[in-house]
């Protein structure tokens, strides 16, 4: 299966777009220092999906989009497919505690468990692990740094009907 790879420019930062032919694989953060032009290696031609990708996200970053209709594709337990998906139903604009997340997940004694799995999703933004909050209403734990955690909230607050900032 070829992997196929496309680095933009976004208010995050760099962001590192991975599809196969037919599906999105990863969409992750990179600090510029760690994309070097000689480790920066991008895919030439690139898939229609991949295309279409970033299309989306540069909507989602202008404000014009709230969610996405991509076919994603990430590896992952049962388990972590099923947090994942819960994730996808979480609205623009909102959060979620991580016990909240555990109990619909039928079970709030699973919240570590699905905090873990909130941290291994490797598609940011499309799906919202960026939405998860600590149970206190604070911002904890985000593989891509608190930063743009924040940055995605409040971007995303400032898009929708609520107008309050969160953090």
């Amino acid at each position: 299966m070829e992997i196929f790879t496309k680095y933009i420019d976004s208010p995050l930062k760099i962001i590192e777009i991975s599809s196969t032919e037919t599906h999105i694989i990863s969409i992750m953060f990179k600090d510029a220092e760690k994309v070097a032009s000689p480790q920066r290696k991008e895919t030439k031609e690139i898939p229609q999906i991949l295309d279409e990708c970033i299309y989306q996200l540069n909507e989602y970053f202008e404000g014009k989009r709230k969610k996405f209709k991509l076919p994603l594709q990430q590896e992952g337990t049962d388990f972590q497919q099923t947090v994942w998906n819960k994730l996808l139903n979480i609205p623009f604009g909102q959060t979620i505690s991580y016990l909240d997340l555990a109990k619909k997940l039928g079970d709030k004694n699973t919240i570590r468990a699905a905090a873990s799995a909130n941290g291994k999703n490797k598609l940011n933004i499309v799906i919202p692990c960026h939405r998860v909050i600590g149970s206190n209403g604070k911002m904890v734990g985000y593989g891509g740094d608190l930063w743009r955690k924040k940055w995605l909230l409040n971007h995303e607050l400032n898009h929708s009907e609520k107008k309050w900032r969160l953090f």
